[in-house]
């Protein structure tokens, strides 16, 4: 295990400190299958065998806190100590990207990443970053993640050698900038604002009249910091996790994207657990993204006090304000364009129509 830490380590050019690997690796060599867990479990490869899942985790401080309030204590308990979950969050172990090709080869477990980092990847994914396509955190529960679309496409991550485990909840983006206050869309013209590298995000910002910068998400605080660029957009627990508030002035609450966290495993992995595991995961994972769910809401909440603390003043749009940007993000026609790039595009269609009916009962 100590060997495989290091390798994922290296793998994922991780930034920490040799004296913060060491203490990694000591951690995990202490969690190994000989490390006396409780329980009588049996686990694949041997009676009493003690199988560690190695999980990726992002920067998002409600992701990291669900696994270490309930994902770790629960997956031991409802497994009776055969199943421990060996937790590396901050993209210790690499950006979404190189976390979620790492399942797919079994050089980590589980991976937790942002939908619209692995688009490119997983097509099918791209229905998420529709401008505007979820009005409420309601209807993305309801359908966006538990609707029949929703599920199916969870379930296409099998695709990809993986095991769909949940969709977590990343949120609404919105946007901040350093020198300028953005009441209304027009205030977007020519600024420029770093977004992901993600085909559907940045004819979106070019029709809204801003210029979209992709630029690595470990640069962006220095970017902002030097000017690099003018703005950016992004959750709110990812804004006050990653302390922009410092160099940014302003924040307008756009809500134009919702992103879900994909939480996927290696298939491999999850087929080689017992039923019994495969039933302790299933469970543990269910309360996980309850708590991750409530978590996430009560720091966007104090995430709007952290930001005006430190002096950005943050913007509540009103339903007429926000259908400014609405409207002018429509002219990138982003469900037919992410239509074009889909394995399945049926299943935008269908997610469309599912919330069609909901908002009519």
């Amino acid at each position: 295990m100590k060997k495989r830490v290091l390798a994922l380590l290296l793998a994922g050019a991780a930034v920490a400190s040799l004296a913060a690997v060491a203490t990694m690796l000591g951690m995990a060599a202490c969690g190994s299958s000989d490390s006396g867990a409780s329980g009588s479990g049996s686990a694949a490869g041997g009676d009493g065998e003690v199988v560690e899942l190695v999980m990726g985790n992002v920067t998002s401080s409600s992701a990291k806190d669900a696994v270490t309030e309930v994902l770790i204590p629960k997956v031991e308990e409802y497994s009776n100590g055969t199943l421990k979950i060996v937790h590396f969050p901050d993209n210790q172990l690499g950006n979404d990207e190189q976390s979620f090709a790492m399942a797919q080869t079994g050089e980590c477990d589980i991976a937790v990443g942002s939908t619209s980092s692995v688009a490119t990847t997983y097509n099918d994914l791209y229905v998420y970053d529709v401008p505007y396509l979820f009005l409420n955190k309601q209807e993305v529960y309801d359908v966006g993640f538990n609707g029949e679309t929703g599920k199916a496409i969870l379930d296409g991550f099998s695709e990809y050698g993986l095991k769909g485990l949940a969709f977590w909840e990343n949120g609404f983006r919105n946007i901040t900038t350093t020198d300028k206050d953005i009441a209304t869309v027009a205030d977007l013209s020519g600024l420029k604002i770093r977004t992901m590298a993600n085909e559907i995000h940045l004819e979106a910002w070019k029709a809204m009249g801003a210029n979209p910068t992709p630029m690595a998400f470990g640069e962006l605080f220095t970017g902002l910091q030097q000017g690099t660029v003018d703005g950016q957009e992004n959750p709110l627990g990812i804004i006050t996790g990653n302390k922009f508030e410092e160099v940014q002035s302003y924040c307008t609450l756009t809500e134009h994207v919702y992103t879900p966290y994909y939480v996927v495993m290696n298939q491999a992995k999850w087929d080689s657990l017992t039923a019994e595991q495969q039933e302790a995961l299933t469970k543990a994972i269910e309360e996980t993204t309850q708590r991750q769910y409530e978590l996430s809401q009560q720091y966007e909440d104090e995430a709007i006090e952290v930001m005006e603390g430190a002096g950005c003043a943050v913007r509540t749009l009103t339903d007429e304000e926000k259908l400014g940007f609405k409207e002018a993000a429509d002219k990138a026609n982003s469900l037919e364009a992410a239509k074009k790039i889909m394995y399945k595009p049926e299943l935008a269609d269908q997610m469309a129509a599912e919330l069609e009916a909901y908002r009519n009962k």
